[in-house]
């Protein structure tokens, strides 16, 4: 099906049905031809120079930042009053920290401001010795000054105000005392007591990491985990290939299995087996080993030959064909769903398109770290506006997808602390390696995005949240996640930059089913990945059911009960208590009905690159 999409067509227009061949052209390669294809388009060379604009500022829109910038700066420039109590504040802070220099004369270390709770960079003592607590101290007094006068100016716009204040602070960032040799104790300590040996290790750590880099390599280690070998290695069969997606059955552990089969739909942003890592941590193999027959979607690594592929492909290629193929491996039942990140909101407007057209395939529905509405989905709205979605649309044009790399420099940039600095400190300065495991290695296995999928994706939800406005059409015909009827099971993080527990939390406000909510410890991708006997582990888990009034995040974290270990068993019950009984373990495939096992899992998809 043809559908309107935000993606400017070579007819310069930008509303409208966009043809499967969009965005194709033809390159020229003589001077006629060039004048010709400028007179019909000359927005091809705004879009040449926007994608060559892009690799020196990591995907960002530099027009974004400036519109950003310049709506804080004149509001900034004519609020008199904000200007005088920001002249206060900086004379307060000088005071505080005159004084404090005074105290520490005495012996009185005490410190006059305090890092925020995530920021670990001045925990170590060392930072309380003249002269680093000065300079930390004063650091801090700095960035507080910063978020003062980029938040509450008055007439700036809230994105304005949230990308202002977020470029001062990753600024002030790269300033930090921590990040240097000589401003930093703990790297002048070990330089001291190693006589330098560490920086000559660190110069070798950064020449190895920039020859990886550069040479398309994985990190150091990453070859330790091998897919097929050392990850990714729970026994199953691909019964079913298309264009899109490989679908794996995973062979059961246990004599019987319940009725209804799992399938798993993860982020086509990432490789699926995130879910099936190391043994002792592979959620397939701990399911399977609880008696569950799982089905897991393994995603092509889309090229410039899939750049029209849309979210229409990946509802109709991806989570119906898998559905299609599960019910002749396994007829004549249900199906647990459960949907990964942005897996998981395909899954839901799967399932809204089912509900409405009275498909009851689906059993249960279960989300981990997957959004529904995005109105309040974190920092990462802080790159997503009109001008930032043409420059990426600009992007993947010329190549028709978007890389990877070019992804991962936002999420780096969300992180900057742990994911930037703290690496430069530790492997660059000090020295140091970490050791690489299993979800480190995953991380560095990457996949792209094609051209028309990611467009409409962030114009359709993060920009337009159509899909929790009622806007979002499947088919023609618009869906509404309130006619979903099967139960929820929904699994947000604390520290997920990514998918924010609180815009997962408004799942709440959409959904018309009972709805069982779980807020565990971790972050997008550990919170997840958390087996039982993970240590520092923690959970609240409550279920609202469909007639019970609303109870807002807050109030609910407040008042729900803390409980240590993994959510998994948990989950698992549920599965058990909306499963309908046992049966004979199943066979792998089906070559009568047209889904034959045509080869061993990992399967082929995962290893393309």
């Amino acid at each position: 099906m043809t559908k309107p999409v935000s993606i400017a067509s070579e007819n310069g227009q930008r509303d409208g049905p966009v043809p499967e061949t969009a965005g194709a052209i033809r390159l020229p390669t003589e001077a006629d031809a060039v004048f010709e294809d400028f007179v019909r388009s000359p927005h091809i060379y705004d879009r040449l120079f926007h994608a060559w604009l892009a690799r020196l500022t990591i995907g960002l829109s530099p027009v974004s930042l400036m519109q950003a910038y310049f709506d804080w700066l004149s509001h900034l420039m004519s609020s008199p009053g904000k200007q005088s109590e920001l002249l206060m504040k900086a004379a307060r802070k000088a005071t505080r920290l005159g004084l404090y220099t005074a105290r520490c004369a005495r012996g009185d270390t005490t410190p006059c401001i305090e890092p925020l709770p995530q920021d670990k960079r001045f925990v170590n003592p060392s930072w309380q010795h003249w002269p680093y607590n000065f300079l930390y101290q004063s650091f801090l007094l700095t960035q507080q000054w910063w978020h003062n006068a980029t938040t509450e100016v008055s007439g700036v716009s809230r994105h304005h105000e949230e990308a202002v204040a977020f470029g001062a602070r990753q600024w002030l960032d790269l300033f930090s005392p921590s990040n240097f040799l000589g401003t930093n104790p703990e790297v002048t300590q070990t330089t001291i007591e190693e006589r330098g040996h560490n920086l000559i290790r660190g110069w070798n750590n950064f020449i190895e990491d920039w020859e990886r880099v550069t040479g398309e390599k994985p990190p150091i280690g990453a070859e330790q985990f091998r897919v097929g070998e050392k990850v990714a290695i729970t026994p199953g069969k691909v019964v079913f290939r298309n264009r899109l997606i490989e679908l794996i059955q995973y062979r059961p552990t246990t004599k019987q299995v319940h009725k209804e089969p799992i399938l798993i739909v993860p982020a086509w942003i990432m490789k699926y087996y995130i879910l099936d890592l190391s043994p002792d941590n592979s959620l397939v193999k701990y399911l399977v080993d609880q008696g569950f027959s799982v089905f897991m979607i393994s995603w092509k690594n889309p090229n410039e030959n899939d750049r029209d592929l849309g979210m229409s492909d990946y509802r109709r290629r991806g989570v119906m064909a898998a559905l299609e193929a599960i019910c002749k491996v396994i007829p004549e039942t249900q199906v647990h769903s459960v949907g990964y990140c942005l897996g998981g909101t395909l899954l839901t407007i799967a399932a809204a398109a089912m509900a409405r057209d009275g498909d009851e395939r689906l059993a249960t529905m279960t989300h981990f770290a997957a959004q529904t509405d995005f109105t309040e989905a974190g920092e990462l709205t802080l790159f997503i506006d009109d001008a930032q979605i043409a420059f990426l649309e600009d992007i993947m044009w010329e190549q028709g997808f978007l890389d990877a790399k070019q992804m991962a420099g936002t999420f780096q940039l969300l992180r900057s602390n742990d994911l930037i600095w703290s690496r430069v400190v530790h492997d660059y300065l000090m020295g140091k390696r970490k050791p690489m495991n299993d979800l480190m290695a995953w991380n560095a296995d990457t996949t792209r995005l094609p051209y028309r999928m990611h467009s409409e994706y962030l114009r359709w939800l993060f920009l337009n949240n159509d899909l929790a406005a009622g806007r979002y059409t499947v088919d023609g015909r618009p869906i509404s996640i309130t006619d979903i009827r099967a139960p929820i099971f929904s699994v947000a993080t604390t520290k997920d930059h990514v998918a924010p527990w609180r815009s997962v939390y408004k799942l709440h406000l959409l959904a018309d089913t009972d709805v069982t909510f779980t807020l565990t410890s971790g972050g997008h991708n550990a919170g997840i990945v958390s087996e039982p006997g993970h240590p520092r582990r923690a959970f609240q888990i409550t279920t609202r059911k469909e007639s019970d009034r609303y109870i807002d995040p807050d109030t609910w974290q407040v008042s729900t009960p803390t409980q240590d270990g993994s959510w998994w068993p948990a989950w698992v019950n549920w599965l058990e208590q909306h499963s309908s009984g046992k049966i004979a373990v199943p066979k792998l495939g089906a070559p009568d009905r047209g889904c034959p096992p045509l080869e061993d899992a990992p399967g082929l998809y995962v290893f393309q690159k």
